[in-house]
């Protein structure tokens, strides 16, 4: 049996006004997230500690008073390490390790932890691996005994021991091929992107909060076996599958990495190659967990993320999801409001009114009935038109075929063809 880590909580929050954004939780939520980042990480929270102040202590951000009383504290509940809710910099690190002698860490090494543990493709463990490095570079003279360490344990996970004793120089060099690395499966994701946009296939995007339940609904309008769970970014990689509309469209639905507040700007950096799968969405599907009651921190988290991303214009359609969890009144107020969709991915509840209004956010491309005169050598665009929309009837005269189908307006244009006419033969 595993025996988890004991991690004891800390904090640090602005008491000026001008300090504090509009719309984002106060820091004892942040706390409460902060400790299901915890337990996704596998550790078991056994207390925590909020400093309050109007400035942060530059040497130990919650000031030395604050900091021997949560000394006292992590030791009397037996914590194996302090995980701070806010990131810490290199002089602040080499302090608090030194004053609580325990092994400390911040926000943006435990989000690290945890993406560590859910990378499965090369491209995610890539990704992984160029946002610690780049978090550790500047932290090299900072982190104190912690890079001597052989204990292992959260916040250590990724790229081991031997990298984390290299020397600046090498650190540099392997972020260099990395970034290279990401290069490439950046031009790869974008030949996909172009393949399928030759093919005519539209692609709508899942974004949101993590946890909200994207990888759920995924499976649901996919039938897909993507894993799901209620531990926080359980899902990591991206992944693509076809989800049909009605009985003439199919559009392509994209599963992605789910966001939170304070993400570090430096890990969104190293998952774009990941998150342009946005980019080239016609349409987004934002999941909000309705049941939690911090949801409109969340989605202003989520908003201000699409905007840094640049695809705060895509349309999108606001799904509600988990709303079996809520009193009918209140999922009938949800559901009220424009561009609104109530859901339970878990149970199937309006998930076909969910097809019917993705579809409908498609109609820009409206489906229409068409004759196509194709050269029988060329495969490419009859493929092309039974993968697109629906094929009624073929007919070979010559050299020629004759194909009459339904398909998406856009295609028909592409591929010049003229109004529907019955058939003759010459």
């Amino acid at each position: 049996m595993q025996v988890l880590e004991k991690a004891f909580l800390a904090g640090w929050e602005s008491t000026r006004r001008d300090a504090m954004p509009t719309g984002i939780a106060d820091a004892e939520d942040s706390l409460r997230e902060l400790k299901e980042l915890a337990a996704s990480a596998g550790a078991e929270v056994v207390g925590t500690a909020l400093q309050r102040s109007s400035d942060p202590d530059p040497a130990t951000l919650l000031g030395r008073g604050k900091v021997q009383e949560v000394r006292v504290e992590a030791l009397a509940s037996g914590a194996d390490l302090v995980i701070f809710d806010n990131d810490l910099s290199p002089t602040q690190l080499r302090n608090l390790e030194k004053a609580i002698e325990l092994k400390v860490i911040d926000r943006t090494q435990i989000i690290l932890d945890i993406f560590a543990r859910r990378a499965r493709s090369r491209e995610g463990q890539l990704q992984v691996e160029l946002a610690q490095l780049n978090y550790i570079l500047p932290r090299l003279s900072g982190h104190g005994g912690a890079l001597s360490r052989l204990g292992g344990g959260i916040g250590t996970r990724g790229p081991g021991e031997q990298k984390l004793e290299m020397d600046r120089r090498r650190i540099r060099h392997r972020i260099k091929v990395l970034s290279e690395s990401i290069q490439r499966v950046r031009s790869q994701r974008a030949l996909h992107r172009a393949h399928r946009q030759d093919r005519n296939l539209q692609t709508v995007a899942l974004v949101g909060y993590t946890n909200a339940g994207k990888s759920t609904l995924f499976n649901a309008l996919t039938s897909s076996g993507v894993i799901t769970s209620s531990r926080m970014f359980a899902t990591l990689d991206p992944t693509i599958r076809s989800v049909p509309l009605d009985a003439h469209r199919t559009a392509l639905l994209s599963d992605t990495v789910g966001f939170i507040r304070k993400l570090p700007p430096h890990l969104v950096a190293a998952f774009r190659a990941t998150l342009e799968e946005l980019e080239g969405a016609q349409l987004l599907l934002h999941v909000t967990d309705a049941s939690d009651p911090e949801h409109e921190a969340q989605d202003i988290a989520v908003e201000a993320l699409l905007d840094d991303l640049g695809v705060a214009a895509t349309p999108r359609l606001h799904v509600w999801n988990k709303v079996d969890q809520l009193a009918p009144g209140e999922a009938r107020k949800l559901a009220a409001a424009d561009r609104s969709v109530t859901i339970s991915a878990r149970t199937g509840e309006g998930l076909d009114h969910l097809r019917q209004q993705i579809a409908a956010a498609l109609d820009a491309d409206p489906m229409v009935e068409a004759d196509f005169d194709l050269s029988t050598s060329d495969g490419r665009q009859l493929a092309l038109l039974h993968q697109s929309g629906t094929v009624l009837s073929t007919y070979y005269q010559a050299d020629r075929v004759l194909v009459r189908a339904i398909v998406p307006e856009s295609l028909c244009e592409k591929l010049k063809s003229h109004p529907a006419e019955p058939f003759r033969q010459r």
